[in-house]
């Protein structure tokens, strides 16, 4: 018979089976975001032409104000403003 050591107060003793269980859930969990991970190429492309789209709106709005605002200011100056 072999004597076992006593177990220290807040200890926690694990067993393999617990072990296991958890290295499966984990398996089963990393399984799951991989298949979300097979999805974000197409969204970052989405989101990559959105951006493209909102980046051309800017240029072109601030390429118009200063026209406009060249514009305003020779129409001023030839009024005699």
């Amino acid at each position: 018979m072999t004597q076992t050591a006593p177990i220290p107060d807040g200890s926690v003793i694990i067993t393999p089976t617990q072990v296991y269980t958890e290295v499966r859930a984990t398996r089963d969990a990393v399984q799951a975001l991989g298949s979300k991970l097979d999805s974000l190429p197409s969204q970052l492309a989405d989101h990559e032409t959105r951006l493209r789209a909102v980046e051309r709106r800017i240029w072109v709005a601030s390429g118009a104000a200063s026209v406009l605002g060249g514009a305003a200011g020779y129409i001023a100056q030839a009024l005699g403003g």
